[in-house]
Order: structure tokens, then C-alpha cells, then sequence
């Protein structure tokens, strides 16, 4: 029987339709974060402040969705992330997995080879091909569901004042109407001409590494299948890219020449030249849309000035050939949301957001290195350049006779992690288990939220104020069974707080804390691991450690109300 647990739950202690806690009355604000941009991310970003009880407001300059396919894919822990937002089950709708990635010479032989598995490490395909605007259509279905989000289409940022104590945007509608909105905080998700990027005057380091491609994205008429699924053709007679984007759509990439006109190459009749080859021709498919873009590989060097944050591309730009563009994004909307929702509810200080900084732009800044060293390998249209790259690369391929498979999802360097275990900073994988409910994933079985997951008994490691710690945080207190034990047939409540047991079906979270030497995980809401433990003691040590680093007192076990 599968797990049917709601897979957007967040253990909270305050119910979610009271929200007197957040507001100050001697000091009251429209809402209690104001996201400039519905993209994605600032669409992602406001369902995962929504769900956990927040007044979000989104002011959108477009006064319709966007219908052009953008992004094409997202890998299997952006699949994780995105899911946490509550459509999980839609998800399935609107992708296809990826089977793998190609690097193939003009002669056809294979440089970079990696295949893709239906059921990767995070519990998701390693790699997820889309149409972006059915993605937007789903968070905005989303969105429509809770009542804490207010979108207002139409509406361009065209001011920002932060006091110190609020923020005030300036917005100009459509009809050239000019209204004010007050925040507590405010996002810019704005893109990459971010006006509160902009407005906020932050500068850019900006690595100079930019081409310009022609993009052509079809609607095919009849299945076809493309084995691998995504595969770039590095022939210096013309660099191309090939990539699945969702069901029955697909997108061509076509790198233009040195001595190219833009112009010429920006014509529908160029573009449908340049796709013959592929069998993509007005007979076989729909040209939604060919365009040229120029990438960038660029990021703001500060992400937070007073209580004005950015995300997303308003943050950071980067070539399109390591599929983390988007992916990025939607980490930093993910690592954003639980920092905000702690300091509004004064269980954290605001310093704490000085870490979202501190961890995503390191993070991306990797990234965007790792984009641009393959695109320099990518972007070869010297003839001699390319037969020595090629010779290099295959030499290095020696001795390997199958695709290699991709690698873990790039750890956190620095933050709010713990100083003393080795696994802080890695994305815990998810593996199924047992539960009362059934068997399924770890993230649906459990919910979400923070983690505290055992194999010791967890009521012999804490005492009463830690206890209350992790209830005020919402945590989820979690212990962990081997695989052939049962389960008790509900949660355990101690104090503030319940004990959930679960059985390791497949042996993942066993064999992970193995490899760690511990019987311990504190876990943050973005998955990222904030520390290991071995036994009670370091495990009380680890609960400790969180608690200064949060630097906010939480609120005594009797004074917690349940859940809403």
C-alpha cells in the first residue's frame, strides 16, 4: 500500500490560518513578503512561503503568463525541491525522463557519455525534460489554492524603500495607475534586467563569456523517440545541442559562426535549413519558436541589502550546457523560504538570512565555473582546436566501455551547517520506507520541514528544552528501523513533539549513515544535511549547535499550540 500522506506538509506549531503572530500592530505591513516576479522561482518561492502560513504578495509587470517554453529541463533534486511545493503529483503530467547525455564528435564517436537513471538518488529521475509554461501553469494552480498568496499581474516595480523596519514598493499598472504595497521583506525574482537588482545599484561579476545561439523549439506531429535524449554535437563546423523539453516537444540549438550575421541567422528559413538534417521539417513538426539569445556567465555579489533579497536569474546567469540555470533558482527560492519563515516568526535572527547569501552564491558562482569550462570545450569552431580537443578527450576515455552516471547533487561549502561533522552541507538522499501509512518515499511518508533522523531512542538523547526547540522549528523527529522491523502503527508524541518510526525499505538511509559513522542526521528543510551525529550525545550536541547558530530563543514546550 502506498504512502498517501499529503506531500506538501510542513510541521508547524502555529496554525496556519492565524497568521496575529507574524503582525505587529504597532508596526502592521500589506503583507509579510512582497516577490517581485512570477517565474518560476518567484512563483516557487511564494507557494513555499504560503504553505507555511505566510502573507505573500507577487507583483508580475507581465499581465499574462509567459507561453514560450525557457528552461527545458530540471534534474532530480530540483524535482525533490519543486515537489515540496505541492505538485508533486503533476509533475508526472508534464515531463519525461531523460535517458542520458552525449557529447559526439563531427565523425559521430562519443567524447562524454552519462546515463540517466528513472530513479535517481533524490527519489526522482536524474534528469527531467519540460515545457516550462505547463511548470508555471501548475504552480500557479498552486497558488490559487492558498489563500496567503496574492498575485498582481500587470503591476511593474518602478520604486522600493526599505526603512529599516519595512519595505515600500511603487508599482505602476497597466493603465498607468501608481499604488504602494508595504513588506516586511521583500524578493526580487525579476530576471536578468532585475529592476530591484538594479534599483539596488549591486554590482556584477560578469566572466565575459558569452556566444550567441539560435534556438528553435518544435512541437513534433508524430512520436519519435531520441536515444540518448539530450546530446551535444561538438563539430566546429557548427556546435548544436539537442534536448528534450517535455512531452511531444523538443529544442534545437544551433551555435552562431564567427563572420554570421544575427540577422540572417535569425530567420525562420534559417532555422527550418538548419533542422532538415534532423528529419524536423513543416511536415513533421510546429517551429513554435526560433530566436536567438546570447548567454552570459555572470552573478551579483551581494544577494541581500537590509530586507531587499534576489533570486534567481536577477542573482546570476549562466550558460545553458550543465542544466543548472533554472535548477539554481529554484534552490535559492528553497533555501530562502525556511530562513524567512523563521525570522518572521522571531525564531531566528535575521543574520540568518546573511547565510542564504553566503551559501547560494558560492554554490552558483561553482556552477557557473563548471557551465563555462564546458562551454569552452563546446564552443570550438577552429577546426585544429577541435581534433586536439577531441584527441585529449578520448584519450582520457580510454579503458571505459560504458556510460558513466551522474554525479550527487554539489554540496554547501559554508553556512549555517554545523562545524564539526564532515556530512554538513550534502543533500541527503531519498530512499523509500515504511510507515502506519504504507510504504513510499521518505519526503511524503514523514513531511517536511526540518528532520531529525535516528536509529537511536530519540527521547533518551534530548531534554525538555531541546525538545522544544525542534517542536517550535516544526521538526520532524524521525527513527529509523532496519528493514525487516515494524513500525508502530502511528507517532509517538513526547512533549511538544512526535516520534515517527519508520522502516529503511531499500537500505538507502542504513547504508548513508554508514558512510557517515553515524546513527544521526539533523536535516534542514532544503535537504541539505546540517550535521551527523554518533549516539545521544553528539546528538544533543548537534540540537545545541543549530539552536546558537539560529541565535533567536524559542518558545517553551507549554506554550506550543498543535498544528493547524
Amino acid at each position: 500500500m502506498a504512502i498517501t500522506r499529503p506531500h506538501d506538509t510542513y510541521a508547524t506549531p502555529t496554525d496556519l490560518t492565524d497568521l496575529t503572530d507574524l503582525t505587529d500592530p504597532a508596526d502592521p505591513t500589506d503583507t509579510d513578503v512582497a516577490v517581485v516576479g512570477n517565474g518560476p522561482i518567484g512563483a516557487a518561492l511564494s507557494v513555499l512561503l504560503a504553505q507555511r502560513g505566510l502573507r505573500v504578495t507577487v507583483l508580475e509587470r507581465r499581465p499574462r503568463p509567459y507561453l514560450l517554453p525557457r528552461a527545458t529541463s530540471f534534474d532530480g533534486e530540483t524535482a525533490r525541491l519543486l515537489a515540496a511545493t505541492g505538485i508533486r503529483a503533476g509533475l508526472g503530467r508534464i515531463t519525461e525522463p531523460a535517458t542520458g547525455y552525449q557529447w559526439r564528435t563531427a565523425a559521430g564517436r562519443t567524447l562524454l557519455d552519462i546515463a540517466f537513471s528513472a530513479q535517481g538518488r533524490y527519489g526522482w529521475p536524474d534528469a527531467n525534460t519540460m515545457h516550462q509554461p505547463a511548470l508555471e501553469e501548475l504552480l500557479a494552480a498552486r497558488a490559487a489554492q492558498l489563500p496567503g498568496i496574492t498575485v498582481l499581474r500587470g503591476h511593474r516595480v518602478v520604486g522600493l524603500h526599505d526603512d529599516g523596519r519595512r519595505v515600500t514598493l511603487t508599482s505602476e499598472a497597466a493603465d498607468g495607475t501608481a499604488g504602494t504595497l508595504s513588506a516586511r521583506w521583500v524578493v526580487g525574482c525579476d530576471g536578468a534586467n532585475s529592476f530591484v537588482r538594479e534599483h539596488l545599484d549591486v554590482p556584477l561579476t560578469d566572466l565575459g563569456f558569452s556566444y550567441e545561439w539560435l534556438l528553435c523549439d518544435v512541437e513534433l506531429r508524430e512520436p519519435r523517440e531520441f536515444t540518448p535524449t539530450n546530446v551535444q554535437i561538438c563539430d566546429p563546423a557548427r556546435p548544436t545541442t539537442l534536448v528534450g523539453s517535455g512531452p511531444g516537444h523538443r529544442r534545437w540549438e544551433f551555435m552562431r559562426l564567427p563572420g554570421e550575421s544575427s540577422a540572417e541567422l535569425n530567420k525562420e528559413e534559417t532555422a527550418w535549413r538548419l533542422l532538415a538534417p534532423f528529419g524536423v521539417t513543416p511536415d513533421t513538426a510546429t517551429l513554435l519558436r526560433s530566436t536567438t539569445y546570447i548567454f552570459r556567465a555572470t552573478w551579483a555579489d551581494a544577494w541581500r541589502s537590509g530586507r531587499v533579497l534576489l533570486a534567481g536569474d536577477a542573482a546570476h546567469l549562466m550558460p545553458p550546457f550543465a542544466g543548472q540555470g533554472m535548477c539554481s533558482g529554484i534552490r535559492d527560492a528553497a533555501n530562502l523560504a525556511w530562513k524567512l519563515d523563521l525570522t518572521l516568526r522571531g525564531l531566528a535572527d535575521d543574520a540568518v538570512l546573511d547565510s542564504y547569501a553566503e551559501e547560494r552564491r558560492q554554490h552558483v558562482k561553482e556552477s557557473i565555473l563548471s557551465s563555462v569550462q564546458l562551454g569552452r570545450m563546446i564552443c570550438v569552431t577552429d577546426p585544429t582546436a577541435a581534433e586536439e580537443r577531441d584527441a585529449t578527450v578520448l584519450a582520457g576515455r580510454r579503458g571505459r566501455t560504458g556510460p558513466g552516471s551522474p554525479e550527487p547533487a554539489k554540496p554547501l561549502s559554508a553556512g549555517l551547517l554545523s562545524g564539526v561533522s564532515k556530512a554538513a552541507g550534502a543533500v541527503v538522499p531519498q530512499g523509500r520506507v515504511g510507515a502506519a501509512g504504507g510504504t513510499g518515499l521518505f519526503d511524503e511518508a514523514v513531511g517536511r520541514g526540518f528532520v531529525l533522523l535516528t536509529t537511536d531512542e530519540p527521547r533518551a538523547a534530548l531534554g525538555e528544552d531541546r525538545w522544544s526547540f525542534l517542536a517550535a522549528l516544526g521538526t520532524h523527529v524521525v527513527r529509523l528501523l532496519p528493514s525487516d522491523a515494524a513500525a508502530d502503527s502511528g507517532p509517538c508524541r513526547t512533549g511538544a513533539t512526535e516520534v515517527t518510526e519508520v522502516t529503511d525499505v531499500d537500505g538507502c538511509y542504513g547504508a548513508y549513515l554508514a558512510e557517515q559513522g553515524a546513527t544521526a542526521l539533523l536535516v534542514r528543510p532544503d535537504y541539505h544535511v546540517f550535521g551527523a551525529a554518533n549516539g545521544p550525545r553528539e546528538t544533543a550536541a548537534l540540537v545545541d549547535e543549530l539552536r546558537d547558530l539560529l541565535g533567536a530563543s524559542t518558545p517553551a514546550a507549554a506554550e506550543l499550540r498543535p498544528a493547524g
